[in-house]
């Protein structure tokens, strides 16, 4: 099998239960927490123990105002400018396979079994745009690394985004995974090879990582062994230009 045959990505996980589990947990809540407090005294409040706001009563003169940040401080003003710039850059020799740049949502959500699935969770979470990047090097090795970028909202989408594929990850591999140093939730993933009786063998590895707003999701396929330290220096290079 050619890893241009791999499986596509599964839908997210129990997005429909999720849904209605959250609705009637809720109305359950809100049910019992009122009978709870109909039944109560009222509790006076303890004190607020804010002495004042740290700014200052008035304006600085002018001259005095703090310098703003520059771009190298100021983290969250890489993120909000071109996100392709951001995307790790191809290997020397690679060839460009697939998607290169801005990636339509309608378009990211055909590589999952459930497009339509996925795109109603990924607007749910507020995606915002996503970026990509594919080549392929050597003989057979393919790889694709997305960005994908969340809108501020009452949930971090790029959180809820991550620790759904790392599920799901550590679901199909059979294994937790590896610690992406460096990352605070990242791990990247080494599958056992798959094997077909008249086809290529098909080694795969993924890595999943979430900075600020924004996720990152790695896939690697080839018809020869992956070395852990290519997925993980990958993802480590990806995670260091956010």
């Amino acid at each position: 099998m050619n890893p241009e045959g791999a499986p596509r990505r599964r839908v997210l996980r129990t997005v429909g239960l999720i849904a209605v589990a959250a609705v009637l947990g809720l109305v359950g809540g809100t049910a019992v927490g009122y009978r709870v407090q109909a039944d109560r005294d009222p509790t006076p409040l303890p004190a607020l123990n804010q002495v004042g706001l740290a700014y200052p009563a008035e304006p600085l003169p002018k001259g005095e105002e703090p310098e703003p940040l520059s771009a190298k401080e100021d983290l969250q003003s890489k993120a909000q400018g071109d996100l392709r710039k951001l995307l790790v850059p191809r290997p020397a020799g690679a060839k460009t396979r697939g998607e290169d740049g801005w990636v339509p949502l309608s378009v990211y959500a055909s590589d999952y079994l459930r497009p339509e699935a996925a795109m109603g969770f990924q607007l749910r979470q507020g995606i915002r745009r996503i970026a990509s990047r594919s080549w392929r090097s050597g003989e057979d090795r393919q790889v694709t690394v997305n960005l994908l970028q969340y809108r501020p909202g009452p949930q971090i989408g790029a959180l809820e985004f991550v620790e759904d594929q790392l599920s799901y990850a550590r679901e199909d591999s059979g294994n937790p995974g590896e610690e992406l140093k460096g990352s605070g939730n990242g791990r990247y993933f080494v599958y056992e090879v798959r094997r077909e009786a008249g086809f290529l063998d098909v080694y795969e590895a993924r890595a999943f990582a979430q900075r600020g707003d924004i996720a990152i999701e790695i896939f690697m396929f080839d018809t020869r062994k992956i070395a852990e330290k290519d997925i993980r220096s990958l993802a480590e290079r990806q995670l260091e230009r956010l």
